[in-house]
């Protein structure tokens, strides 16, 4: 075990832990089943980088493929924190990691642009996101989705939206809240992306997919789509 495990697992508070398991769905049938959790805040975490700045790669593999979720999180944080000078080695070594290993959202959201979006934003073609969002894994779907982020941020709107498309029939809420907070992002900067997707989706989008999508419009115009969708959809 090394030292910064030791140090991570001591810092632990069982009640925090205890609040993870519930919410982050760790029960049996739950998207988290069987996730453990030391009891550390996002910031705590954090506070760990600079006791691994001379961590090797098999240092933050082993944190990496650490049972406990709080340890994942370092060994990711460090990985997009280190991407920039190993690009192809860290993207090569996230992808075969998602399923196993960035197995919650948080996880997924905390690492997946600096990642994957940071790999293929130069990039004018980009069939893995496809392949991603195609997967039967709920962690390599949503890694497609935040992977945009980082394309949005460059004003690049095309994947987030056909993706979007491609996740209208999916039944994770967990995708609908991805897609829809991609959606909004990208209508920040650019409101006619937005309004063009709704305009040709409203009525066939999961309710929390429309709703996450919306929270930056004007009220009449939140309740102008919410009104386009079925009551039953």
């Amino acid at each position: 075990m090394l030292d910064v495990q030791a140090r991570m697992r001591e810092a632990g508070s069982p009640l925090k832990a205890e609040h993870s398991l519930r919410f982050f769905k760790t029960g049996p049938g739950q998207y988290g089943e069987g996730d453990r959790f030391l009891g550390l805040t996002v910031p705590e975490v954090r506070a760990f980088v600079p006791q691994c700045k001379d961590f090797g790669q098999e240092q933050v593999i082993e944190l990496l493929h650490s049972p406990w979720h709080e340890e994942r999180l370092l060994a990711l944080v460090l990985l997009v924190k280190r991407f920039p000078q190993e690009p192809q080695r860290i993207y090569d070594l996230y992808l075969e990691s998602i399923a196993d290993y960035v197995n919650n959202w948080d996880l997924v959201d905390s690492s997946a642009p600096g990642i994957v979006g940071a790999f293929l934003v130069k990039q004018s073609d980009r069939p893995i996101l496809r392949r991603l969002a195609r997967s039967s894994n709920l962690w390599e779907r949503r890694v497609a989705v935040l992977a945009t982020l980082q394309f949005i941020r460059h004003r690049q709107f095309q994947d987030t939206l056909e993706l979007c498309e491609m996740l209208l029939g999916d039944r994770e809420d967990l995708m609908h809240k991805a897609c829809g907070w991609m959606l909004r992002e990208a209508g920040k900067r650019e409101p006619s992306v937005l309004l063009g997707f709704l305009e040709e989706w409203a009525a066939q989008m999961p309710r929390t997919m429309l709703r996450y999508s919306l929270e930056k419009l004007e009220p009449a115009q939140r309740r102008r789509f919410m009104d386009a969708r079925p009551a039953n959809v």
